[in-house]
């Protein structure tokens, strides 16, 4: 007798936990690529004059002064290098209803640059991306790199962003 209630539980809760074809997942797109050059020189190869020596990034809207964020410096097939923000800086809503919700973060760049042997100079910028949450997606939904906007091409479950400097 307690096997066959046993398997009856076990069973309903089996039935109970699977997904139906008519659920939905939401799916999320959120990851940036961002490339930085200057008159089609890549900042971001420490390799090459004039390239950014050290990268920071911090969550302006961070709960502390300091709220540094994740990212991975990373290279693509045609050997230009990027910057590759998944999440990580704190998000505020802005605007919202029942349909959907905005939200924003920001963060503040500090790139070190060597002018020469004894002389580094730190160029500092601002990345704001707001973000679009559906029951169906949550995605990025315009990028502004300080204060101009910034073309997004998607690609991948991600989005490309490049800067001219």
């Amino acid at each position: 007798m307690k096997n066959a209630s046993f398997l009856i539980v076990f069973a309903l809760l089996l039935t109970a936990s699977c997904r139906t074809s008519e659920d939905s997942v939401q799916r999320v797109d959120q990851v940036l690529n961002i490339y930085i050059d200057s008159a089609g020189q890549d900042l971001l190869n420490t390799k090459l004059l004039q390239a950014y020596t050290e990268i920071r990034m911090n969550d302006v809207y961070g709960l502390r002064d300091t709220a540094p964020v994740n990212f991975s410096l990373k290279q693509n097939a045609d050997t230009l290098n990027y910057i590759e923000y998944v999440a990580g800086a704190r998000r505020i809503i802005i605007d919202s209803n029942a349909a959907e919700r905005s939200y924003e973060s920001k963060i503040a760049f500090a790139f070190a640059k060597k002018i020469n042997d004894s002389t580094k100079v730190t160029v500092s910028d601002t990345l704001k991306i707001q973000y679009l949450w559906t029951p169906t997606v949550f995605r990025v939904a315009d990028v502004w790199y300080n204060g101009n906007p910034v073309k997004l091409e998607p690609a991948d479950l991600r989005y490309l962003i490049k800067i001219s400097k």
